[in-house]
């Protein structure tokens, strides 16, 4: 069976249904500090009608998870984004307004208070934004969560980030970033904060070991873990054939430039390093 299809998602959410773990959101999770569970959540990155159909497949099955949604074009859509919500997801806010204003926190805040309260008039009457989350343009110089240098999120009433607000010592982390659940060197803004080898979930699970979703559904089939975090970007999984091999050309094109992305940062962090040592 191909990887990364909505038939092999249902399979992965099949696997979820027959083990002791819930699922939540994120907002859930944060506030309620559930044991044994599973956290969903998928970035709308582009491809809205994927993210519908993810959704929708989640709700036949009783899930509900976590929606953040850029401000653009292409995924701002308030009819969309009611339908979610209405399904009983978290819709939350997927910022990028560092790179917006090209590294600027003062213009950048005034954005994120502007783009926020557009997703919040379209929510109002059914649900409110209690989560935000960065997005990771590889080509921007900039960190979107380091916003949160200046200033505090809680200031406008959101309760977490997760990228800042979950422990991943304790919260085994995987993410489909590449489209492939590898910890592979090609994360430019996709990384997490955690002790290697100090992680409580590292001696129960190795990352190294999972590469497919089939890889995925077997550590949870273990239950080894007592919380595991899912970040699934429902772009990247397509059943018809035409538009998976576009989106696995595309991805594999993508992988290589993050790549060198990658190395060339980490090289000039290393420069850096030796310089200011001197």
């Amino acid at each position: 069976m191909r990887d990364f299809t909505l038939t092999k998602y249902e399979s992965l959410l099949q696997a979820i249904k027959k083990t002791n773990y819930s699922t939540c959101s994120v907002d859930d999770f944060l506030k309620n500090k559930p044991g044994k569970c599973i956290i969903l959540r998928h970035d709308v990155d582009r491809a809205i009608n994927r993210n519908l159909a993810m959704a929708e497949l989640e709700h036949s099955y009783g899930i509900k998870s976590t929606y953040y949604f850029r401000h653009i074009e292409e995924t701002f859509k308030p009819d969309i984004i009611l339908q979610m919500a209405e399904m009983g997801h978290e819709i939350g806010f997927h910022y990028e307004v560092m790179d917006k204003a090209n590294g600027d926190p003062k213009k950048a805040i005034e954005i994120f208070k502007k783009e926020l309260e557009d997703l919040r008039k379209v929510t109002e009457n059914v649900t409110e934004i209690n989560t935000v989350c960065m997005h990771g343009n590889p080509l921007k110089p900039w960190s979107n969560r380091d916003l949160w240098k200046e200033y505090d999120f809680r200031d406008f009433g959101i309760v977490g980030e997760p990228y800042l607000s979950i422990d991943y010592n304790k919260v085994f982390y995987l993410t489909d970033t590449g489209r492939t659940w590898a910890d592979l060197k090609i994360r430019v803004k996709d990384t997490i904060d955690k002790s290697e080898g100090k992680s409580e979930v590292n001696a129960k699970a190795d990352p190294k070991a999972i590469s497919s979703t089939d890889d995925v559904i077997h550590l949870i089939q273990s239950e080894k873990v007592s919380q595991i975090c899912l970040l699934v970007h429902p772009n990247r999984w397509c059943e018809d054939f035409g538009g998976w091999t576009k989106e696995l050309l595309f991805q594999n094109v993508k992988n290589v430039g993050k790549a060198g992305i990658v190395w060339y940062r980490s090289r000039t962090q290393k420069k850096d390093t030796m310089t200011a040592g001197l």
